[in-house]
């Protein structure tokens, strides 16, 4: 077999049930066992996102998510589809801005087909040109349906102007320019360049052997490269917020409000900090934001806060949907919460609520197979290494009110607040939002 690790000595990284193989092609192996599952998830993960590619290339990633399940040298399109279905199993994927990852969910005996399938979607794709040509139109009203649902726009949109001249800035789906004009060759070049060794991680948890998984993924994807190809010089930066406002018309009957602060990357020794004070703010029912705006005073019916992280960046998000004579005054509630938060910082009660919610959270996200096996290959990607949910949940009761304040006092500088209404007659109200300082407030 052809391993390589870190120590000359042993290939194989263990701790207690978690297992780490890296083949000598540069493919990682993960595994957690879960002896007690019938059933085993796995996941391939491909390390190229919307993040790595090149200009022209915009939505390549994407794409290719799309195309693989066409058809490959041994299998047809129905094939894929019927493989695990006929099991009672799944088999899906994903484009994130950093990743993407294909997944299959599969009883226990049927493991090393999930895994077949998987490693043959990215190896052998075959695509035919008529099916190039069809994918190609499904994804462009792909991007038309993202663009009739001003939910999912406002924040494609936000990520375009605020995190403008940096790739992280370009939604996953592409443009329609550059779908219209990517050239099968193109697509097919990118998917031998960055679908290799390096770039490969296959994670799986559940009643499986290490030993088993290491041989069948060394035997499927013996043939992957050490090498990958470039990536962008850009990608590589970190990107930088900006702050302004943009406002755009739109004939739907609701104000679609979307502010943005920078906040904790996945690296950030605060990055929980900001969990809990996303959840404090307006991470659910019990939130800042859902109580006084849509509980108390029935403004909006939707209204939250949300993280976007990265592993070198982060992006604090409040969004709300209202009427048009409504938003004013959702703005200054929101500008009132987040004056409270900042003068007032987190009460102790407030901060054990969240770190008990996010336990509980932690705890039974463990139970779960599918969401250990995604969580075993974040880790992987973000920290290089296993962490434990016992580790975890550690460093959520290591939280206290002044290492929040310290988040705040570092992040939550709210002149530089990126503003963005999208809606029916956002234009007249564009002044007012313009000229709304977010960093003033005379409410008590």
């Amino acid at each position: 077999m052809r391993f390589k690790s870190t120590s000359s000595k042993n290939p194989t990284i263990q701790d207690s049930h978690f297992h780490k193989t890296t083949l000598k092609n540069g493919v990682r192996v993960l595994s957690e066992s879960h002896p007690h599952s019938r059933a085993v998830s796995i996941g391939l993960w491909i390390l190229t996102g919307t993040r790595h590619e090149p200009k022209g290339h915009e939505g390549v990633s994407h794409f290719l998510e799309h195309l693989v399940f066409k058809g490959t040298k041994s299998r047809s399109a129905f094939e894929i589809a019927k493989s695990l279905e006929c099991l009672g199993g799944e088999l899906n994927a994903y484009t994130t801005r950093e990743y993407t990852c294909y997944h299959a969910y599969a009883l226990k005996e049927h493991w090393n087909v999930a895994l077949d399938v998987l490693t043959d979607l990215v190896s052998n794709m075959a695509v035919k040109t008529s099916d190039f040509e069809l994918e190609r139109s499904v994804i462009l009203q792909e991007q038309s349906m993202a663009e009739d649902n001003i939910e999912e726009l406002i924040f494609d949109l936000y990520f375009e102007k605020f995190l403008k001249d940096h790739p992280l800035g370009t939604p996953i789906l592409g443009m329609k320019n550059s779908i219209s004009s990517m050239t099968q060759k193109k697509v097919q070049a990118y998917y031998r360049d960055r679908y290799q060794g390096p770039n490969i991680m296959v994670s799986a948890t559940g009643p499986i052997d290490h030993g088993a998984l290491v041989a069948e993924v060394d035997r499927l994807l013996k043939k992957k490269e050490r090498k990958v190809g470039r990536v962008p010089s850009k990608a590589k930066l970190k990107p930088s917020h900006h702050q302004g406002t943009h406002v755009e018309d739109k004939p739907v009957e609701q104000l679609h409000i979307l502010l943005g602060l920078p906040s904790a990357s996945f690296n950030d020794r605060t990055r929980f900090e900001a969990f809990v004070v996303n959840a404090l703010l307006g991470g659910g029912m019990t939130s800042k934001l859902f109580q006084s705006i849509r509980e108390k005073q029935g403004l909006a019916y939707s209204v939250f806060s949300s993280l976007n992280t990265f592993t070198d960046f982060g992006i604090l998000n409040i969004y709300a949907a209202t009427e048009k004579d409504k938003a004013h005054q959702v703005m200054k509630t929101i500008r009132k919460e987040l004056h409270r938060l900042k003068s007032h910082g987190i009460r102790k009660r407030e901060l054990d609520f969240f770190k008990t919610q996010v336990r509980g959270s932690l705890l039974l996200g463990s139970e779960d197979i599918e969401n250990r096996m995604s969580s075993i290959a974040v880790n992987e990607m973000v920290f290089g290494r296993y962490r434990p949910v016992d580790e975890v949940i550690e460093e959520v009761e290591a939280i206290s009110v002044v290492g929040v304040e310290e988040f705040m006092d570092k992040f939550f500088h709210l002149n530089r607040m990126g503003k963005m209404m999208i809606g029916g007659g956002a234009q007249e109200l564009s002044a007012w939002f313009h000229d709304f300082d977010m960093s003033e407030t005379k409410e008590k």
